[in-house]
């Protein structure tokens, strides 16, 4: 485990996690959700594939645990990928 797997790293490339929500209604509760944290600046949905994917922007260092948290208190999983 290291910085780079454990952490949303500020900058343009994001980091990619995969979601179990299916309904778009489910997905934009998940976005409003992480966009609660502090430092997340965008919350990019790709419903085209599946599972659905999302891709986290942050302006500063977030714990991937604390998206996973989040997400789990709507209801839902995310998982980051290996990408």
């Amino acid at each position: 485990m290291s910085l780079l797997s454990n952490n949303i790293i500020p900058g343009n490339h994001g980091r990619v996690f995969g979601t179990d929500a299916k309904e778009d209604t489910d997905l934009e509760a998940i976005r409003k959700s992480i966009l609660e944290i502090e430092g997340i600046s965008e919350v990019a949905i790709n419903n085209q594939v599946f599972p659905r994917e999302l891709t986290i922007y942050s302006t500063k260092i977030i714990n991937i645990q604390e998206v996973e948290t989040k997400v789990k208190s709507v209801g839902f999983h995310a998982i980051p990928t290996d990408d």
